[in-house]
């Protein structure tokens, strides 16, 4: 593992932040089908964010067995 596991992960984050809101927008204007995109790439964004939290942590246990 290593920070630049962590700062990939978290620009993939970013990115489908990014690229959801047009979407999200989109879905508040009245666009229906936006608001299907938008929730799959919520749970997507969501399974992205656990598995971030999860890789930080190893991180974090790893640094400590270390030093």
């Amino acid at each position: 593992m290593s920070t630049n596991n962590i700062l990939d992960s978290w620009n993939e984050v970013k990115a489908l932040i990014d690229q959801a809101e047009v979407d999200v927008l989109k879905n508040a204007n009245g666009n229906s089908a936006a608001g299907v995109r938008a929730r799959r790439a919520l749970r997507l964004l969501k399974g992205k964010t656990s598995a971030l939290v999860k890789l930080t942590i190893a991180e974090e246990k790893s640094r400590k067995a270390d030093g």
